[in-house]
C-alpha cells in the first residue's frame, strides 16, 4: 500500500476461520473518504453497510435480470438462457483497459527505428503504435492481451448487449496510432507483424447492417471511414501475400497454429512455398465483404460505384485462381472433391498436401448473397461487369455464376458452383470426418485411421487427428487445430449455410448427417450445427454438461454445475472444454447463433433479403424486444 494512501490499486487482506458448512459474508463498498463519511468511519461505516446497502444490491440484480430479459430470447428454457447470459457476461467482464507505448518499450530496449542494426527482440517496425483503450479482450484470466481476429468475431456477441462499444472496437484497431502505415492490422501483442486473417471488414459490415436494419439507418459517416482504412489493408495483402500476382495468397499459420504439415509461419524444409487454400479463401471472403461495403456507399455516393465494379472481378480472379482446372495443380481436387493447400517446390514442381482440415472447408465460407439494389441504380455498372463476364469464359467456367438469378432474384458470389459445393457439403456434414456431436471439427476424423504423413529423405512429417490437446510442439504447442471444435469458424459455416440458403431457397437440400437419408434445407443444417455447438454447454439426458468433460466437482456439485467455463476450444468427439478456460472471447459468439435461431424461421429469414444473417426478426411467442 502507498503510504500517502494514493494510487490506482490497493487489496483488501480478510483471515478467517470457516467451519464445515459455514459461511461468512464480505461486504465491500467504494465510497469517497471526505469529511461526510469519517464519521461512518469512526462507527464502522454502519450507514455506508446499513439496510441500504442490502437494497442496492437488490437493485443492481434486478436491473441486470431485466436487461438480459430484453437482450435473451423469452423462447429459450432456463438451461438455455442461463448459457446465453453466462456467454454475454463473460464478454462484458473482458473489457479491459490496455496500455502499452510501443516506442517508449521499444527504446528502452535498445531499438533505433532510424539505425537498422539496432533492432528489439521482437515488434521493432511498429515504434508508431500507442495503445492506451478500452480493449475487448480474449481473456483477462492471463497476461492481459488482445488479438485483432478475435476481436472481429467479439463484435457478434457484444453486439447484443452493448453496440456502441463493439463499433468503437473495430474503428480502434484502423486508428493511425493501431494501423500500421503499410496497411497491416495488427495481430497480438507478442507479434504485431504477425499475420491474422483479415475478418475485419466482415465484422464491420456486421455491425452496419445491424444497426441499419435495427433503426432504419446506419451510420454511414463510420463506414465511409472504415472503408478508406480498409482499402489500405486489402492493399498490403494484396502487395504483401500474393507472390507471383496470381491471386493465390499466403499468410503463414493465419491462426490456425498446427494445422498444416508444416509449420506456416517459418521457411519450409522442402524450399519453395505454400499457396494457402484457407489464405486465399480469406481474400475472397474480404473482397466480398468490401463489396459489401462499397454497395452500400454506391448508393449514396456513385463515386463508389467504379469500387463495387472492382471488387467483384478481384474476387472473380481469386475465386477462379483456386480452382485452376486446366493445370492439374490447383488447390481443387476433383477426384476428392476438396481444397488443399499446394506445395510450390523450388524445382517448379507442385504437390497437393492432402489433409482434410478446416484449411478446405474455408472456401465454403467465402460466399455472400446480393440483391438487386446496384444494378437496379446503376445499369451501367452491370453492364461493364457482363463485359466482363464475356471476355474471360475460363473464370466462370468453374466458379458460380454471378449473373444466374436465385430466390428473389438475388445472385450470390461463391467460389463453389451447385455441383462442388454439394461435394465439400458431404464431407462437412459426414460424422467419420467433419461433423463431430458437438459442431463441426477442424481436422477430419478420417486421419484418425488415416494419418497424412509426407516424407522428405530420412524426415517423416504427420498430421493425424488429435480431437483433445495437441502432441506436438509447433507454435509452442499450446493450442490444437487438429481435430477439436473452435467456435469461430463454426460461426463462419454457419454464416456461409445461411447465406447459400438465402439465394438457393428451401429446394436446395443435402443429407445431414451424410449417409442418413434424412434430407435438409440449408438452413436447417445451420440450425442443426447451432444445436450441437449449444449442446457443449447444455445439460443432457444424463444432467451432465459436455463442456464439463470429466470433471466431477463441476457436473455434480450443485455449486458448481451450473457455472460455465467458455474455452478456447472443445473436445472433437465429446466436448469436453480444452486449451484456455476462460476465453469467452470468440467463444462467447455461440449466444449469436443461439439468438439467431431462436428468433427467426426460415421464412422469414428468405423474406429478409439482403440482411440475411445479419438481422433477426421477432418469431410468433417469443419476447417482441429480442429482436
Amino acid at each position: 500500500m502507498n503510504p500517502e494512501k494514493r494510487g490506482t490499486k490497493a487489496a483488501a487482506h480478510y483471515s478467517l476461520m470457516v467451519g464445515p458448512g459455514a459461511s461468512h459474508v464480505l461486504r465491500m463498498r467504494l465510497v469517497r473518504d471526505t469529511r461526510e463519511h469519517e464519521a461512518s468511519a469512526e462507527n464502522g461505516y454502519s450507514e455506508a453497510f446499513g439496510s441500504g446497502y442490502d437494497e442496492t444490491l437488490k437493485t443492481r440484480h434486478r436491473e441486470a435480470d431485466e436487461f438480459y430479459a430484453k437482450v435473451i430470447p423469452a423462447s429459450l428454457d432456463a438451461d438455455e438462457t442461463n448459457v446465453m447470459r453466462q456467454a454475454l457476461a463473460g464478454m462484458m467482464w473482458s473489457k479491459q483497459f490496455y496500455y502499452y507505448d510501443v516506442d517508449r518499450w521499444l527504446t528502452e530496449r535498445g531499438s533505433d527505428p532510424f539505425d537498422p542494426k539496432r533492432r528489439a527482440p521482437r515488434n521493432y517496425h511498429w515504434h508508431h503504435m500507442y495503445n492506451a483503450d478500452i480493449v475487448s479482450m480474449p481473456d483477462k484470466w492471463e497476461y492481459p492481451w488482445y488479438a485483432t481476429w478475435d476481436l472481429a468475431f467479439h463484435v457478434l456477441a457484444l453486439t447484443l448487449v452493448d453496440e456502441d462499444f463493439g463499433k468503437q472496437q473495430l474503428d480502434l484497431m484502423l486508428r493511425e496510432r493501431y494501423l500500421h502505415p503499410s496497411g497491416q492490422l495488427p495481430a497480438y501483442e507478442w507479434n504485431f507483424g504477425d499475420v491474422n486473417p483479415p475478418v475485419h471488414a466482415w465484422a464491420t459490415i456486421f455491425a452496419y447492417r445491424l444497426e441499419q436494419y435495427r433503426y432504419g439507418r446506419g451510420d454511414l459517416v463510420w463506414l465511409e471511414r472504415s472503408f478508406h482504412k480498409l482499402l489500405l489493408n486489402f492493399t498490403w495483402w494484396v502487395n504483401r501475400k500474393d507472390r507471383e500476382g496470381n491471386n493465390v495468397f499466403e499468410g503463414g499459420f493465419l491462426g490456425l497454429d498446427n494445422i498444416g504439415v508444416f509449420d506456416r509461419s517459418a521457411p519450409l524444409p522442402t524450399g519453395g512455398y505454400l499457396e494457402q487454400a484457407d489464405g486465399t479463401a480469406w481474400m475472397a471472403l474480404f473482397c466480398q465483404n468490401m463489396l459489401e461495403i462499397a454497395v452500400q456507399l454506391a448508393l449514396n455516393n456513385p463515386a463508389y460505384v467504379d469500387m463495387c465494379v472492382k471488387f467483384v472481378s478481384h474476387f472473380l480472379w481469386i475465386a477462379s485462381s483456386m480452382l485452376r482446372t486446366g493445370e492439374g495443380s490447383g488447390m481443387w481436387d476433383e477426384e476428392d472433391g476438396f481444397f488443399y493447400d499446394v506445395l510450390r517446390l523450388p524445382d517448379g514442381r507442385a504437390e497437393r498436401l492432402k489433409v482434410r482440415s478446416m484449411v478446405g472447408l474455408l472456401p465454403l465460407c467465402a460466399v455472400t448473397s446480393f440483391d438487386g439494389a446496384l444494378t437496379e441504380r446503376y445499369p451501367d455498372a452491370f453492364e461493364n461487369l457482363k463485359r466482363f463476364f464475356a471476355a474471360r469464359p475460363q473464370i466462370m467456367a468453374s466458379i458460380h455464376d454471378m449473373t444466374s438469378k436465385g430466390v428473389a432474384d438475388r445472385r450470390l458470389a461463391s467460389i463453389l458452383n451447385e455441383k462442388n459445393l454439394r461435394r465439400v457439403l458431404s464431407k462437412m456434414l459426414d460424422e467419420n470426418e467433419f461433423l463431430s456431436p458437438h459442431g463441426i471439427r477442424s481436422l477430419s476424423r478420417y486421419h484418425a485411421d488415416h494419418p497424412y504423413v509426407y516424407r522428405m529423405g530420412e524426415q517423416e512429417y504427420r498430421v493425424a487427428y488429435l480431437p483433445a490437446e495437441s502432441d506436438t510442439g509447433m507454435f509452442g504447442g499450446n493450442s490444437n487445430w487438429r481435430g477439436p471444435v473452435w467456435m469461430p469458424v463454426n460461426g463462419l459455416i454457419i454464416r456461409a449455410l445461411l447465406q447459400y440458403f438465402s439465394y438457393y431457397g428451401n429446394d436446395f437440400k443435402v443429407e445431414c448427417p451424410t449417409g442418413s437419408g434424412h434430407r435438409m434445407t440449408l438452413y436447417e443444417v445451420a440450425e442443426e450445427i447451432t444445436r450441437r455447438l449449444s449442446s457443449i454447454f447444455l445439460r443432457n439426458s444424463d444432467g451432465h454438461r459436455p463442456v464439463h468433460g470429466g470433471n466431477r466437482k463441476f457436473q455434480e456439485d450443485p455449486h458448481w454445475r451450473d457455472c460455465l467455463l467458455f474455452y478456447e476450444y472443445f473436445h472433437g468427439d465429446n466436448g469436453a472444454g480444452l486449451g484456455a478456460s476462460h476465453q469467452t472471447g470468440w467463444t462467447g459468439i455461440i449466444s449469436r447463433a443461439m439468438h439467431l435461431f431462436a428468433t427467426t424461421t426460415p421464412e422469414q429469414f428468405l423474406q429478409a433479403g439482403r440482411a440475411a444473417a445479419f438481422i433477426e426478426l421477432p418469431v410468433a411467442g417469443a419476447d417482441a424486444a429480442s429482436g
